[in-house]
């Protein structure tokens, strides 16, 4: 347990990360954010068809039977995928932080002299929150089970953290002219996983039989493809050049095959 709260708060935290990259740079770097978000992609949509989707349905067919365990498992992966849009839909495209902006617009400050700049820092701060509440019980249950599934799905969460962050920190920044204030408020944003984690191991690793932990993987590989193909990618392109997405996606897919390989 110790060890999956432990990835869980570092994959949490890379939130920071994404804070000091925006607040010591003048201008946001969009081919970075175009490699990053590509990346991210590629790490999860690997993660999930790879790894996370064949433990699930070897799982679940020793409990269920190959041929009912093979139809949980696919219902599961997109019972994820529509878990995952309906938290979408219920947030307001220009408060969440999967969707795509003009980059250049929060790296001009004149942009931003408005009075209430701070409060609309504040709620996308929430919003990320929000979304990495979830992603911290996944990590959490995942570690617990299944270690080397869990270290793959912290290093993709913590990936796809760092641009969340610097989408709190530059705002935060220039409503308040605190550079360290903005870097706080990114990684506490990043907090929110590790209480998720926190709350995982209080009542799911207690109350949901061992036999349903397949039901949950193959919900969370549904969840991080539908965050692949429906935020990551097409901010990815949005941000930066058509060949920095797909470039980012495939040395992402080649990092985590890699690493897998090795652990």
């Amino acid at each position: 347990m110790a060890f999956a709260l432990l990835l869980a708060t570092l994959a949490g935290l890379s939130t920071a990360i994404g804070g000091a990259i925006a607040f010591f740079t003048k201008r946001t770097n969009t081919s970075f954010l175009s490699v990053a978000l590509g990346f991210s992609a590629g790490v999860m949509i690997y993660i999930s068809f790879v790894e996370i989707l064949s433990k699930s349905k070897e799982s679940l067919s020793l409990v269920f039977g190959p041929k009912i365990g093979n139809w949980i498992n696919i219902l599961s992966f997109f019972l994820g995928i529509l878990v995952i849009a309906i938290i979408d839909a219920l947030i307001p495209s220009n408060k969440n932080p999967h969707e795509v902006k003009e980059i250049e617009r929060i790296s001009d400050k004149n942009d931003f002299i408005k009075e209430d700049l701070f409060r609309k820092s504040f709620l996308i701060a929430l919003a990320i929150t929000i979304h990495n509440f979830p992603e911290g019980i996944a990590t959490f249950i995942s570690a617990l089970i299944e270690p080397k599934l869990g270290i793959s799905i912290a290093i993709a969460v913590a990936i796809h953290n760092i641009p969340e962050g610097i989408s709190v920190s530059v705002p935060l920044f220039y409503s308040t002219g605190n550079r360290k204030l903005a870097f706080l408020g990114s990684a506490l944003s990043g907090f929110a996983e590790p209480l998720g984690a926190l709350i995982g191991m209080a009542f799911f690793s207690a109350l949901i039989p061992k036999e349903f932990f397949g039901i949950i993987f193959a919900s969370v590989a549904g969840i991080m493809v539908y965050i692949s193909f429906d935020e990551l990618l097409p901010a990815a392109r949005e941000y930066g050049k058509h060949h920095y997405a797909i470039g980012g996606l495939i040395v992402g897919m080649l990092v985590m095959a890699v690493s897998l390989a090795l652990i």
